[in-house]
């Protein structure tokens, strides 16, 4: 099914019991996030609270916090099934033929009725008021955040040059009640828009559409190509147009059935201190100098929710999002990368730390090929742990991608370091938005290749990864028992396997916290040292906090939790 708009997904949710109403008054400064946080970590529900305290409106959360809710609002039973509609439309040779053609145009038939459609009058029209966003129930989520914070904005932009507009999702610190953040990354579409302005030294209008349907509100995160609208995109996941509605204050098309929109511009000579926010590395984002968007008309609907979210340490409502583009965007790499057959981004690896790919391989380096290809990308450029295995691997099965890299990753030149672009968020590298990137190679070596594979009973899986808190390690760590030993700072619970894979994926640069030792057999011990660096290890950059819940906030929530009725 696809939905007009959030409410109807909602009374959807309702009637297939996946949505939890909370009557009792809870408060936007913590509050809501410690609550959301504990059943995003059960994978539990959608919460809706209808009395958050200093607000009339009632928020929700979480709504697309499972895979299940998540198909269901981009109307499929699986996320997979989308991606094999993409792969019809793209399998053109099957389309050379006369019966090719006629069997195309059942596939091809819902595509012109896919176009945004503009309206005269719609919902979110419904109210128009001067901005106040103190009145909206906007929540501070984590206790370093530099303020309260709009989590879910879709914020529309429009190029001055070819008149394109564009959707992204960028966080929105609030400073008062008309003006915000705009945290624009270096790499987003977003700040390029910007740019341009700055260059034709014009104020930017800016349009933030707040309480979109599914469909659009995973749209405006998906990595497109710059020259596909996600509006677009949008009418596509749901089968039918998204009505837009002309803005009242500038040249900017909105969704018609939004809970509000935020209208206003940011100016170009205008930079503020955003930040810090407890962003969803699961770590802080350090505060930093970024453009003020200017609120200059609110609109909304008689009867607005207002959504959020929340991010932090995995698992978390945006997980489940960015699993949705590793499943749809999979048939668009396989273009560019004929040979990949499977990927996955394992939650730990936050999106952009790791990746895992399966090839069919048929070349001596060809995982090697493999990676430089994925590097180059569009969004891929940013992932600092590639790890190629074969067909036969199942991805999604990390004791098997384990084994393999135990078995066929036995050698120094099976690593693979290159330097390149990071993501914005990275904290581990020495320099901002740029550092080095680690490919593994466990594939089976041909015969070709200048190091075999072990064989299977060379080797002892069960005791082949050794983690050890830093205090205990020591010169004379026993190498010869172990292919990989990752070091962890001393509060990093060691039988936590998410836990330190987390730590290692955010935690290392691969130039500066990778050693390798030689063992008797002729193979090699990989050293990983995923603990917090500073000073004494070159890094001169400040080492952000994990985000963690005030224990006030905690024994509260403790206490009231029977009161919230979450089953």
């Amino acid at each position: 099914m696809a939905y007009k708009d959030l409410p109807q997904f909602l009374n959807a949710l309702e009637q297939d019991k996946q949505l939890t109403t909370i009557s009792t008054q809870v408060s936007p400064d913590l509050e809501i996030t410690e609550i959301a946080d504990r059943v995003s970590k059960a994978y539990g529900k959608a919460l809706l609270f209808t009395n958050v305290e200093g607000s009339k409106y009632p928020l929700v959360i979480n709504t697309l916090g499972s895979y299940e809710r998540l198909s269901m609002g981009l109307g499929v039973k699986h996320l997979d099934d989308i991606a094999d509609q993409i792969e019809d439309f793209m399998n053109l040779s099957a389309y050379a033929s006369l019966v090719g053609k006629l069997k195309a145009i059942p596939k091809l038939a819902p595509l012109p009725f896919i176009f945004p459609r503009t309206v005269k009058s719609a919902p979110c029209q419904e109210v128009v008021e001067d901005p106040d966003l103190d009145q909206l129930p906007i929540i501070k989520c984590w206790p370093q955040d530099g303020g309260k914070y709009i989590t879910l904005p879709l914020v529309f932009t429009k190029d001055p040059e070819t008149g394109q507009q564009n959707v992204g999702m960028y966080r929105l610190q609030v400073y008062d009640k008309k003006t915000t953040g705009m945290h624009w990354h270096l790499h987003k579409d977003g700040k390029e828009i910007y740019e341009k302005y700055r260059k034709l030294g014009k104020r930017m209008p800016v349009c933030v559409a707040l309480g979109c349907d599914p469909a659009t509100i995973y749209a405006s995160t998906a990595p497109l190509p710059k020259m596909i609208d996600e509006i677009l995109f949008a009418g596509y996941l749901k089968k039918r147009p998204v009505e837009l509605v002309k803005a009242l204050t500038c040249d900017i098309k909105v969704p018609a059935h939004a809970e509000f929109i935020l209208e206003g511009y940011v100016d170009l000579e205008e930079e503020r201190l955003e930040g810090p926010f407890g962003d969803h590395t699961g770590y802080y984002s350090l505060a930093d100098m970024y453009p003020v968007f200017h609120l200059t008309k609110m609109t909304r609907k008689k009867n607005p929710i207002y959504p959020t979210t929340i991010v932090g340490k995995p698992p978390m409502e945006d997980c489940y999002l960015g699993k949705a583009t590793e499943r749809i965007f999979l048939p668009l790499m396989k273009v560019q990368c004929p040979e990949i057959v499977d990927i996955d981004f394992p939650l730990e690896g936050v999106f952009h730390n790791c990746a895992i790919i399966s090839i069919k391989k048929a070349f001596p380096l060809h995982a090697n090929k493999a990676m430089y290809a994925l590097w180059g990308l569009g969004q891929m450029m940013y992932t600092k742990m590639l790890i190629i295995v074969d067909e036969s691997v199942n991805v999604h099965d990390y004791q098997a991608v384990l084994e393999a890299m135990v078995i066929h990753a036995n050698a120094k030149s099976h690593y693979v370091v290159t330097e390149g672009p990071l993501d914005a968020l990275d904290h581990a590298s020495n320099r901002a938005f740029q550092g080095y990137r680690l490919g593994i190679d466990a594939t089976q070596k041909l015969p070709l290749e200048h190091s075999a594979s072990l064989p299977l009973k060379a080797v002892d899986l069960s005791t082949s990864v050794h983690i050890l808190p830093i205090s205990q390690a020591k010169e004379d760590m026993p190498l010869h028992s172990y292919r990989y030993i990752i070091l962890v700072d001393d509060d990093v619970p060691v039988d936590n396997y998410s836990t330190v894979s987390w730590k290692v994926f955010n935690n290392i640069d691969a130039n500066r916290d990778i050693s390798y030792k030689n063992r008797d057999d002729g193979t090699i011990c990989l050293i990983i040292d995923a603990t917090k660096k500073g000073e004494k290890d070159g890094l001169l950059r400040p080492w952000p906090d994990d985000i963690k819940m005030s224990e006030t906030i905690q024994s509260l929530v403790t206490e009231k939790w029977n009161t919230y009725g979450i089953k």
